[in-house]
C-alpha cells in the first residue's frame, strides 16, 4: 500500500516533537479521519531555521508531516508558503488516493504556522 519512502518517514520520522519558545505554531486536523497535526516553527530573519511537529493519525499523516519539514528548513516563509500538498506527496514518492488527504493536512498546518507568524510578527 505505501512505497518505502512513505514507510520510512513513518517508521523514523524527522524532527518529531515539541519546541521549546517556538516562533509559530500552526495546527490542523480532519474530523473525516481523526488526524491532527501540530507544527512548530523556529524563525531567524524570515527563514525557517527549525521546525517540529506532533502528529496524532496514521502512517500517511506521520510520514507527510516528516517530509514537509525536511521540505521547509532553510527556506524563506514566502517559499514555504507556496508548498502544496502535491509538493508533499510527490517528495514522498506518492500517496495512495484515499491518503492524499494527509499531506493537505502537513501543507494546511504549514501554512497555518506561516499566518500565525506573520500576525505576531507583522511581516
Amino acid at each position: 500500500m505505501y512505497n518505502e519512502k512513505v514507510v520510512d518517514h513513518f517508521n523514523s520520522p524527522r524532527n518529531v516533537g515539541e519546541m521549546d519558545a517556538p516562533d509559530a505554531v500552526g495546527e490542523t486536523g480532519s474530523f473525516k479521519c481523526g488526524d491532527t497535526m501540530t507544527l512548530y516553527l523556529k524563525v531567524t530573519d524570515g527563514i525557517i531555521e527549525d521546525v517540529r511537529f506532533q502528529t496524532y493519525g496514521c502512517g500517511a499523516a506521520i510520514a507527510s508531516s516528516s517530509m514537509l519539514t525536511e521540505m521547509v528548513k532553510g527556506k524563506t516563509l514566502d517559499e514555504a508558503m507556496e508548498i502544496t500538498n502535491k509538493d508533499v506527496a510527490d517528495q514522498l514518492g506518492g500517496l495512495p488516493p484515499l491518503k492524499l488527504h494527509c499531506s493537505n493536512l502537513a501543507a494546511d498546518a504549514l501554512h497555518n504556522a506561516i499566518e500565525n507568524y506573520r500576525k505576531q510578527h507583522g511581516s
